[in-house]
């Protein structure tokens, strides 16, 4: 039998803040889109900085894909960051640049594919985000939806097996957030969806909630309880 594929993500027993009574654990499964939600303060805004290795936790273990980032060195975790795809808070755009050149930066300093590979590349997914008609929109000429539309066909320039979203669907209709759940998750299959997501928010909206496996609330003690159905 083939060795199984390793867990996408897990928190191992982490500290998130000095003031939390309860250190974090949990688990993404292969397949999965788990939601956490939580105020600021809650210690959620670390989750996605520890899942990319930008710090190590103060106490505890993080593995992404099966892999503890804290045992990298910088040049390494620097690689592996590309096999996990991220949408920060808002968009994090580059002002100065196209959003076709937002969407292509990753793949043009980070793969040594050919420049027409590239190309073709960012048509395909910048038509899966539907902004194919944008693309030479600077950020600030763009709304918030084309925007986080661009934001998250970068986030997913390298194809990743997990993504980390933070704050993906504020300020947008339930319709568009639907469809880009469905660019995150990557289509699905027999098992579950092609990608594994965490989700971080302080809401998600309701007509998401039968689309994802799991949703939790962290309190500001760290406390971690699973939402019903």
């Amino acid at each position: 039998m083939p060795d199984p594929l390793p867990l996408p993500l897990v928190f191992d027993q982490v500290l998130l803040s000095p003031r939390a009574a309860t250190p974090f654990s949990l688990t993404v499964e292969p397949g999965e889109t788990v939601v956490v939600l939580g105020e600021a303060d809650s210690g959620l805004e670390l989750l996605g900085t520890l899942a990319l290795g930008l710090e190590d936790p103060r106490a505890g273990r993080v593995h992404v894909l099966g892999t503890d980032l804290s045992t990298l060195p910088g040049h390494e975790r620097l690689a592996f960051r590309r096999r996990v795809g991220y949408l920060p808070a808002g968009d994090g755009l580059l002002q100065n640049l196209s959003l076709r050149d937002n969407v292509a930066l990753p793949l043009r300093f980070g793969s040594t594919a050919a420049s027409r590979e590239v190309e073709g590349r960012v048509d395909v997914m910048m038509a899966a985000g539907r902004i194919g008609r944008i693309g030479g929109l600077r950020p600030a000429q763009a709304n918030e939806e084309e925007r986080r539309r661009t934001a998250m066909v970068r986030a997913l320039a390298f194809d990743p097996a997990l993504v980390v979203l933070e704050q993906p669907f504020d300020g947008l209709s339930s319709r568009v957030a639907g469809e880009l759940l469905t660019l995150a998750r990557g289509g699905e299959e027999a098992q579950g969806a092609r990608r594994s997501a965490l989700i971080t928010s302080q809401e998600l909206p309701p007509a998401l909630h039968h689309r994802v496996e799991r949703i939790y609330r962290l309190d500001r003690q760290g406390t971690l309880e699973l939402e019903p159905a």
